[in-house]
């Protein structure tokens, strides 16, 4: 009855969808990783890609499915079958993790790295990025602030044409290549764990935790559309993503090619940030890095805004002694403090963190979009977590920088996980979230089984 009261949406207003899911997940952010990958896999860059598009593409898809198929209202909703304590806890980590720890500071460091730094000495960088990134969370908690529309119209405008300037760099980099890929050189760690290092290396999008947090703004788009039963939201959510999310997928190919092709000219750069500024001065001089650098900035600002917004807006909503305007200060204060520290930190840190959180994200995202094959039962979603969260953890001390992976804290760590299957591929938890699950589907049908004659009795 539902369905038939959904009416059917035109070509344009699944568009229309697909364009908001764009937005939401392409950032200035995504270009950098991708064509990182592309230099690091050289010549087997196509099974790194078919792993980076698994975590890149069709998780941050299956995010959204997630919160519309359990009709949930943020990240918190995800966690709840798990009891409330952990849903607060797990929306606290997502946010802060895509928000002022990594995500909201990263927004600033892109565009620094790739559009500003160039132009700045290596005497005088630290200052500049001082006085860049104060400027940009000035910015953010302004727009933020006066909830305006400003923003967002100069986004519309803005992110097509830098969109437009990248394509313009992708048929000159394919009509005047600067190697060949299937020649490139391969660093030692994609030799033979291509496709899980391009697994691995799409944590750094991100994506999967922000579809978490900005789910519900695509299901609210799509039910102010007209469309309300939970089948038809799920439709057009799916279709509208397959739209966007190849869009994204065929954009990250190309940046993974051409950073496959970049090896003929340069060798492999410390990040992407510096591997994209290579290739914009090699391509289009001087002048290109400079409208780069004007438009990256706008579109990293437009990412920040709605980042530093939504983490505002969740956290006012759990914690509603402090006002939204405080969250947005403190969002963009600890996300000013947090880029200075640069770049190559932040990811150097983050990964750590995201070694932790996928692996939760991506067994809450797989159970939400199954949920309805076990009613959403409680029980084998404990089971599964509580699977992941140990050998999640164990990867995450691994993954940390020296200081604490090869202390001796984190050795003896490392020497537990190394137990673990899978352990040298960094998937330890994947088994033991197997094996959860198995667990835990036996657990609900005894319930249901035990229910069912308890009602016949």
């Amino acid at each position: 009855m539902d369905n038939f009261r959904s009416p059917k949406l035109s070509l344009k207003k699944y568009l229309i969808v697909a364009s908001l899911l764009f937005g939401l997940f392409f950032g200035a952010g995504n270009l950098i990783f991708p064509l990182h990958l592309g230099q690091l896999a050289g010549k087997n860059w196509l099974p790194a890609a078919v792993g980076f598009l698994i975590t890149g593409v069709l998780l941050p898809l299956l995010s959204v499915l997630a919160v519309a198929i359990t009709r949930a209202n943020g990240v918190f909703d995800i966690g709840k079958p798990l009891g409330t304590g952990f849903a607060l806890v797990f929306m606290v980590l997502i946010h802060a993790t895509i928000g002022p720890l990594f995500g909201t500071p990263r927004t600033a460091t892109v565009s620094f790295t790739v559009g500003v730094e160039p132009f700045i000495s290596k005497n005088n960088q630290a200052i500049a990025l001082f006085i860049f990134s104060a400027l940009f969370f000035a910015a953010a908690f302004y727009f933020s602030y006066q909830e305006s529309n400003i923003l967002t119209n100069i986004g519309k405008i803005l992110n097509p044409v830098f969109l437009a300037l990248l394509f313009l760099v992708f048929v000159v980099a394919f009509a005047k290549p600067l190697g060949n890929p299937a020649t490139a050189p391969v660093t030692k760690a994609y030799l033979s764990g291509a496709l899980t290092n391009g697994f691995l290396e799409g944590y750094n999008t991100m994506d999967a935790l922000a579809g978490l947090a900005f789910g519900v703004t695509v299901v609210t788009g799509v039910k102010m559309m007209g469309q309300k039963s939970e089948k038809a939201i799920s439709a057009v959510v799916a279709k509208s993503g397959i739209i966007a999310m190849g869009a994204v997928a065929f954009i990250y190919l190309l940046l993974i090619l051409l950073g496959a092709m970049s090896l003929g000219k340069f060798s492999v750069s410390r990040d992407g940030g510096v591997a994209f500024n290579q290739l914009v001065n090699a391509y289009a001089g001087a002048f290109g890095q400079i409208i780069l650098a004007f438009l990256l900035t706008i579109t990293c600002l437009t990412t920040a805004v709605g980042l530093v917004a939504a983490f505002a807006q969740d956290f006012h909503k759990h914690f509603p002694k402090v006002s939204y305007h405080t969250w947005l200060a403190l969002s963009c204060l600890a996300s000013f403090l947090a880029a200075n520290f640069g770049l190559d930190t932040i990811i150097s840190w983050s990964t750590p963190m995201l070694m932790f959180l996928y692996p939760l994200s991506m067994v809450l995202i797989l159970l939400s979009v199954a949920s309805p094959l076990f009613k959403r039962d409680g029980v084998v979603y404990f089971f599964v977590v509580l699977f992941t969260v140990v050998p999640a953890l164990l990867d995450m001390v691994v993954a940390f920088p020296p200081v604490v992976s090869k202390s001796q804290f984190g050795l003896a760590v490392a020497n537990i996980r190394n137990t673990l299957p899978l352990a040298s591929m960094s998937l330890s938890w994947l088994i033991p979230a197997l094996v959860g699950l198995v667990i835990g589907l036996v657990f609900h049908a005894f319930r249901r089984k035990k229910l069912s004659s308890l009602e016949f009795d």
